[in-house]
């Protein structure tokens, strides 16, 4: 007679159901912040690339208006929007400084809630940046 009352028993109980919850909530709780923190970082990384694009477009911009590289310039951002492809909005070009060799960005990108400055910016600097926001705000300089 046991036999015949475990064979017919199916479904799961109350308690193996609550602790399936329980995993999950937990899983959960380790799972979200660790998402969030992954899309913040690819936001600041996609304004760290515009920033880069900007000084290529820099480049573009002095071989094809025969600018004296002998000479120090500065590009100013409206003068480089015809060489950047940038969402209108997320990026802000204050301009671009031109000096032996050497291209310098000032301008800010919006990364979500996170304003990153770039001042005097150079490609290296960008690309080595690791900084973590401090009150809503990364500065990157030389």
């Amino acid at each position: 007679m046991f036999k015949k009352m475990l064979k017919n028993e199916k479904g799961l109980t109350l308690i193996e159901l609550l602790a399936v919850i329980v995993i999950l909530g937990i899983i959960a709780a380790i799972a979200i912040p660790s998402i969030g923190g992954i899309i913040q970082k690819s936001r600041e990384d996609a304004v760290k690339a515009d920033a880069v694009q900007v000084l290529n477009a820099a480049k573009i911009y002095m071989s094809s208006n025969t600018v004296d590289e002998s000479k120090v310039a500065t590009i100013q951002g409206s003068d480089l929007t015809e060489y950047v492809d940038i969402e209108p909005g997320k990026f802000t070009i204050t301009n671009v400084k031109y000096d032996k060799g050497v291209y310098t960005l000032n301008g800010s990108g919006k990364a979500g809630a996170v304003t990153i400055e770039f001042k005097d910016a150079t490609l290296a600097g960008i690309k080595e940046s690791k900084d973590k926001p401090v009150s809503n705000k990364i500065t990157i300089e030389k």
